[in-house]
């Protein structure tokens, strides 16, 4: 189906019919994107697959496909499945150290995707590239000065990750990143971390974001490729039971406590340097990806973020750690990112069943404070 770029707040239909409203819930963010509800579904590895990002889009919010780990062919496949799936906005998460990034951004400009989404923040140029091409850009951030510097080079949005979020984040919460990134520039503001419920997205409007996005929350629906064991592994998690941890790919990563991560922590820096590397040679045999693509890679990732050799080596180890866990069932084994939001999450809802919780809960909250919190 063709990619329709026109919002959808006044689009009829089953998906929409009888849901609660308010004027509250129509923000620069569902104008930017299109869609009919100020709710981000987050780019993550392994999790955000294309019937994940389809059922997002078809539920109102804007479903992200995440590419950081498909190769270029895949994400053709991929983006083909999401727009086979819905004809409603999506994104697609790219990695702006890709040694392909520019090729993958030309394809999204053809395939008139609508939100071009990046990990890392991108380039200049490539904010350019993607803006030329009709594309809307939107980085992820942990810092105010994150985002006046992406702002300043035309970023139309960004996403705030406070210290709460899972996967890569930093040690600020999002109480109080929000006020500051809001003050720091006059785009679109999302934000995420610790987010899950429709009272959580009337406080980030109070905050002054533009809407909420959510990781954990959408990787434990129905929708999500995550295995179902995992899933309820996940549902049994309090909010004490996931940790910082260097020890993945020298960054600090929020993942669940657990075997994987207390043997990495303990572990010797030799001992955890060689099973990085069994690991990394495993992931380039199964994902074929080329040896000159990962050293180069590796190089963006060790200038990036100023990574020792052994570092990068476990960077390099990551992705089969987290694909051994969500797709294989193994957490035993593997790593599980998450938020600390986890452990208030209890239930595997459809997509279109947790935004409408959200939506419905939302207005609730709204006109409880209009009516004098009564």
């Amino acid at each position: 189906m063709a990619q329709q770029p026109d919002t959808l707040a006044a689009r009829s239909g089953s998906n929409a019919a009888g849901r609660r409203r308010h004027p509250a819930l129509q923000t620069r963010a569902t104008e930017l994107f299109g869609v009919e509800y100020p709710i981000v579904q987050t780019g993550m590895g392994y999790v955000s697959d294309a019937r994940l990002t389809a059922a997002t889009a078809e539920a109102g919010g804007l479903g992200v496909l995440s590419a950081g780990l498909l190769s270029y062919e895949e994400l053709f496949q991929a983006v083909d499945t999401v727009q086979s799936l819905t004809d409603r906005p999506f994104g697609v998460n790219i990695r702006a150290d890709q040694p392909d990034v520019v090729k993958r951004v030309d394809l999204l400009i053809r395939k008139k995707v609508k939100v071009a989404s990046f990990a890392l923040a991108p380039r200049e140029d490539l904010i350019k590239r993607c803006k030329d091409g009709g594309l809307v850009v939107m980085p992820s951030t942990g810092a105010r000065r994150h985002v006046e510097k992406v702002a300043a080079w035309g970023a139309d949005a960004v996403i705030v990750q406070g210290g709460e979020g899972g996967g890569h984040t930093g040690q600020v919460p999002t109480s109080l990143l929000l006020p500051q990134a809001r003050d720091a520039a006059d785009i679109v503001v999302l934000g995420a971390g610790g987010f899950f419920d429709g009272r959580g997205l009337v406080s980030a409007l109070a905050y002054g974001a533009d809407g909420i996005a959510m990781g954990t929350r959408f990787l434990l629906t129905a929708d999500s490729p995550v295995a179902q064991a995992v899933k309820e592994e996940y549902l049994r998690r309090g909010v004490e039971d996931t940790v910082l941890t260097l020890q993945i790919d020298g960054v600090p990563q929020r993942v669940v406590r657990g075997r994987t991560i207390d043997r990495l922590e303990r572990g010797t820096a030799p001992g955890r340097l060689l099973r990085a590397a069994g690991n990394a040679v495993a992931f380039q045999r199964l994902s074929k990806t080329p040896w000159k693509d990962i050293v180069r890679e590796g190089l963006a990732m060790k200038r990036h973020h100023g990574l020792t050799w052994s570092q990068v080596v476990m960077a390099a180890n990551a992705p089969m750690l987290y694909r051994t866990a969500l797709l294989d069932g193994r957490p035993d084994i593997g790593v599980m990112a998450t938020g600390q939001v986890v452990g208030l999450i209890d239930d595997l809802p459809s997509c279109r069943e947790l935004i409408a919780r959200i939506v419905d809960q939302a207005v609730e909250v709204l006109e409880r404070l209009e009516g004098g919190g009564r």
